[in-house]
């Protein structure tokens, strides 16, 4: 197929120009087309398919071979199912092709015998045995063909790509042909010559071609590489250079740790840090001792005191007669921060205040006055902090937690009206090495590994229903000892949907059930804020034994007498979420206790399980959970605020992303605005793929 022949305008030259839709001989392709966002050539060049079908050796049924894998085209001839011995099913799907007869057989999958009709032309591909004189395929790969199909069109490794109602794969994969055939060869080189030869990464026109429409797996893997590692490349210069502008932006105001305000400091801590905590703190210091803004991940593991080392740079900041912000994305959490610092510098002259949405007027109002004229040292509160009317006289650093539940955007708009701030970002999840790289690349990163000496351990259980009722007794009696729990369900309440107990159901059955004889409270995202301080001051009080929630308890929630939690539904959770709940416990003078109920019906569910129980290193659960999941679980959808990854995969990636990472730092330090001849091809993705969601400035 050829497309349109128009000699009267400049798109004949420029074929990229020439609207998709035009190329396809099927004008109800239109819709299908702009539904997969598919509106030019070059969208469908970088529609990358999601894998392919080896369908390389297409034989006629006469000249078979038994054992290797091939593809035979014919028409379904006779479909039959029943039941065998053992209670289970067989379908057979006979098909012909003039040649011969071949019978497809599916063993237990009933279902095949209405996917398969008589009459319809299909494809199956597997590897055939003869017995008696009959060719068989048990489970073959299957797709059924459009009449008007070519055969030959096929045959190959052939593309699969994600398609929308209305657009067979097969005539997608023609407009590609097409569309690569005559437009691959207009793309622009975005990776330099010298670039590419270090890296060994396919030219442009060899890997559209390629990962297309490969002739062999080593071809598309070739093809796919150089696509993951460009998409790479682009995310780190732009990460690369937010760094850059960041550095070199407006200044901040510097804050040394003297001997004598260090020892300060460290007075009001009654105890002495961990060695990690020392390097934390040493790390800070040296950056908020510059006139360049600090910029800075303090990452650590459930309860390994990464609040002391924020402490310590709020109050290097107070010192310098500075102001300091800390910001958390709940309301839970900003309350407990604000419990931390007023107990931990109950002795000092430090004025510290708490702003929250939802405030009364006069009281906000009497707040915002102050910290303009500089009487609040520390404010602490939620994104409140970040509306317009929020104006501090000199703030000095920002603190902001659980960063990931932030887009990438918000801790910039937390500043005053004097010099940029220093910004320090904190996060409880303990990160793999690969997503630090790519979505908190713009980041310099510290990070605590080690508890401070003393915590007691957290016991992980998996408890079967079997043994439901035992658990239940073990808890009880912990609960009579003066003890108290938590109860973690996944859902707020029942849903159709979900095969899981809601936190309202597991409400009303433990009250009446197992923990009838105890005080029991409920909490979730849904109360209103006056209702959820409550009910947390019910149970801090002691006045509520067990608190029945949702993950709302996953971090904030900070009371050294709860020892016991139960987590239902436990399979609906990742790895990192399970550890930074049990996290809730243990966090006085006694050991914790944490059940789990989880349906472990798959390989992956039983896997997390396994790791759970096993270890309550933070970060080596955050690596298998990684691994397991991916990113996009293990820090929830989009709340980096980055544009996803089209093609690369962070976990079968890694080495990519360091190389990368390591070539773009090279770049942005020696042209940090994409300037030389070689560069402007990247200038041009960059601003195009990050340049609003990261302010890139000059690179546009």
């Amino acid at each position: 197929m050829t497309a349109p022949n128009e000699p009267t305008s400049p798109i004949e030259n420029d074929p990229l120009r020439l609207p998709l839709h035009q190329w396809s001989e099927a004008a109800k392709d239109v819709d299908a087309l702009r539904r997969l966002k598919l509106r030019r050539p070059a969208d469908l060049l970088f529609y990358f398919p999601r894998y392919y079908e080896d369908q390389s050796d297409i034989r006629t049924i006469a000249t078979l071979e038994e054992d290797q894998l091939q593809t035979v085209v014919g028409r379904v001839v006779d479909v039959n199912s029943r039941s065998t011995r053992r209670g289970g099913s067989l379908t057979g799907v006979l098909i012909s092709d003039g040649t011969g007869h071949l019978r497809g057989m599916w063993f237990n999958q009933p279902y095949m015998s209405k996917r398969l009709r008589s009459g319809d032309r299909v494809r199956f591909t597997g590897r055939p045995k003869l017995e008696k004189m009959a060719w068989k395929m048990s489970h073959p790969q299957f797709h059924v063909l459009d009449d008007e199909e070519p055969v030959e069109e096929t045959v190959g490794l052939l593309p699969v790509y994600g398609l929308t109602e209305g657009l067979p794969q097969w005539r997608l994969r023609r407009l590609a042909r097409a569309v690569v055939d005559r437009c691959a060869d207009q793309l622009e080189e975005a990776l330099s010559e010298e670039l590419r030869q270090r890296n060994d990464i396919a030219p442009i026109i060899e890997a559209v071609q390629g990962i297309h429409f490969p002739e062999s797996k080593e071809q598309a893997d070739r093809a796919r590489h150089r696509f993951v590692y460009q998409e790479l490349l682009v995310l780190q210069i732009a990460l690369a250079i937010t760094r850059y502008n960041f550095r070199e932006g407006e200044e901040a105001t510097p804050l040394p740790a003297s001997s004598r305000i260090d020892a300060r400091i460290r007075r009001l801590f009654p105890f002495r840090l961990t060695d990690d905590q020392q390097q934390a703190i040493a790390e800070i210091s040296g950056d908020m001792d510059s006139s360049r803004a600090m910029n800075r991940l303090l990452q650590g593991d459930v309860g390994t005191g990464k609040t002391v080392v924020a402490v310590y740079a709020m109050l290097l900041a107070v010192a310098h007669g500075c102001q300091a912000a800390m910001m958390a994305p709940t309301e839970i959490l900003a309350r407990q921060h604000y419990r931390t610092l007023t107990n931990m510098l109950d002795d000092s002259s430090v004025r510290i205040e708490l702003l929250l949405g939802g405030m009364q007027a006069k009281r906000r109002e009497l707040l915002l006055t102050e910290l303009k004229s500089g009487d609040i040292d520390i404010a602490v509160g939620t994104q409140a902090m970040l509306q317009e009317d929020v104006d501090f006289k000199d703030l000095g650093v920002a603190v902001i937690d659980e960063q990931h539940k932030f887009g990438v955007r918000q801790r910039a708009m937390l500043r005053g009206s004097g010099r940029r701030p220093h910004y320090l970002v904190m996060t409880a999840t303990p990160i793999p090495r690969t997503v630090t790289m790519t979505f908190f690349g713009d980041l310099d990163v510290s990070t605590i590994r080690q508890s401070p000496p003393g915590r007691p351990v957290v016991n992980t259980y998996l408890v079967p229903p079997e043994k439901r009722a035992s658990w239940w007794s073990f808890f009880s009696e912990k609960l009579r000892e003066g003890r108290q729990g938590y109860v973690v369900a996944p859902l707020v309440d029942t849903s159709e949907t979900v095969d899981a107990r809601s936190a309202e159901q597991l409400y009303e059955d433990l009250s009446r059930g197992e923990l009838a004889d105890f005080r029991v409270g409920l909490l979730h995202g849904r109360m209103t804020t006056d209702e959820k301080d409550t009910i947390m001051q019910q149970f801090r009080d002691r006045q509520l034994d067990v608190l029945v929630g949702t993950t709302v308890l996953e971090v904030g929630v900070d009371i050294e007498n709860a020892t016991l939690m139960a987590i239902e539904s436990g399979q609906r959770f990742g790895l990192s979420q399970l550890h930074q709940l049990r996290g809730r416990i243990s966090r006085g003078k006694y050991p914790g206790f944490c059940g789990i109920f989880a349906n472990v019906s798959n390989e992956q569910a039983e896997q997390r399980m396994a790791a759970i129980v096993s270890t309550t290193d933070g970060f080596q659960l955050a690596e298998i959970d990684f691994e397991l999941r991916g990113p996009g679980d293990l820090l929830g959808t989009a709340q980096h605020g980055l544009p996803p990854l089209r093609i690369a995969d962070l976990v079968r990636d890694a080495k990519i992303v360091e190389q990368a990472r390591r070539d773009a730092a090279e770049i942005v330090d020696g042209d940090p605005k994409l300037e030389k001849p070689e560069h402007q091809r990247l200038r041009s993705l960059t601003a195009a793929q990050y340049g609003d969601v990261l302010d890139l400035g000059d690179v546009g």
